[in-house]
């Protein structure tokens, strides 16, 4: 049954229920993708003691440093966490939690959460600090550790477009974490740049099906920065 009742008017409508110590997901990848209303919203809730995953930690004034900036966030687990200062600053002083995991270790443990596999064997980290404290086998002469699956309560992404059900599509270099971090939350968050009716995306080009969201808005005055701006080598 279609049903339309997801739709919010802002960010601020659609993230009510966060509350203090919660477990929160973002897609995004570097300040690509990044669900930037919702950031800006929960930084306006004060919600804070957050733990929050995410491929990359923002810069200072931009994405997820907007909320280590008010020091809302507890604790990061993040692949990159870039050249944020602040994130080094409050981490160096022990202020901040910070778990770091390998690139591709980071998406399949957002995958399983989202496919319901509690945990899974990768090489990735064997032999170093990664593996520390977690089972060790031996398959076909290579060893592996065991990975546990990442959920969040909250899970939030940032997609091209969206209709009143949920269904999305990620545009280009967005459809990076944003896909897997969709299928993991609880409660998960779409903002969209267009929002439209049902029916009026092609099946074939939708990259998260709507029953993953739970909720979902236009968003509005993005930004789209780049990083590290490159224009002659």
């Amino acid at each position: 049954m279609r049903r339309t009742d997801k739709v919010y008017a802002n960010a601020e409508e659609a993230i009510h229920g966060v509350k203090d110590g919660m477990f929160f997901l973002f897609g995004g990848f570097g300040l690509c993708g990044i669900p930037e209303n919702c950031i800006l919203a929960l930084r306006n809730s004060g919600v804070k003691n957050l733990t929050c995953v995410s491929n990359n930690a923002g810069v200072d004034d931009f994405g997820l440093g907007l909320l280590l900036k008010t020091r809302q966030i507890k604790k990061m687990i993040s692949s990159y966490v870039g050249e944020n200062e602040m994130f080094e600053r409050q981490f160096l002083n022990q202020e901040l939690e910070v778990e770091l995991i390998p690139q591709g270790t980071l998406a399949e443990r957002l995958r399983s959460g989202g496919a319901g596999i509690p945990a899974f064997y990768t090489p990735a980290g064997v032999g170093t600090l990664v593996a520390t404290g977690k089972e060790e086998r031996e398959f076909e002469g290579r060893r592996y550790i065991l990975e546990k699956w990442i959920r969040g309560d909250f899970a939030f992404v940032k997609a091209w477009k969206g209709d009143k059900f949920g269904n999305l599509i990620f545009r280009k270099t967005a459809r990076n974490f944003n896909p897997m971090v969709a299928t993991a939350g609880k409660i998960t968050i779409a903002e969209v740049e267009e929002l439209v009716e049902i029916g009026s995306l092609d099946p074939d080009n939708i990259h998260t099906p709507g029953v993953y969201v739970q909720r979902i808005f236009q968003g509005t005055n993005y930004q789209k920065r780049i990083e590290n701006l490159t224009v002659r080598n």
